[in-house]
């Protein structure tokens, strides 16, 4: 599932997040969203969250718990 909707995303879930030094590269990140940083209900290049360890970064995956 991708991150575009704001409603998709909550603190607690694991996710994988681009870094904005990561754009270019499209490196990813996992890790627990601890806030949602974006207040718009959607955005096209995923919604802004802070991780636990403190990382910001664009949600592109949500990953699924079994």
């Amino acid at each position: 599932m991708n991150g575009q909707n704001r409603s998709d995303i909550y603190p607690g879930l694991e996710v994988d997040i681009i870094l904005k030094q990561d754009q270019r590269s499209a490196k990813r990140t996992r890790g627990i969203v601890k806030n949602l940083l974006t207040s718009s209900a959607y955005h096209s290049r995923g919604i802004k969250v802070r991780l636990e360890d403190g990382q910001v970064g664009r949600v592109i995956e949500i990953i699924e718990e079994d």
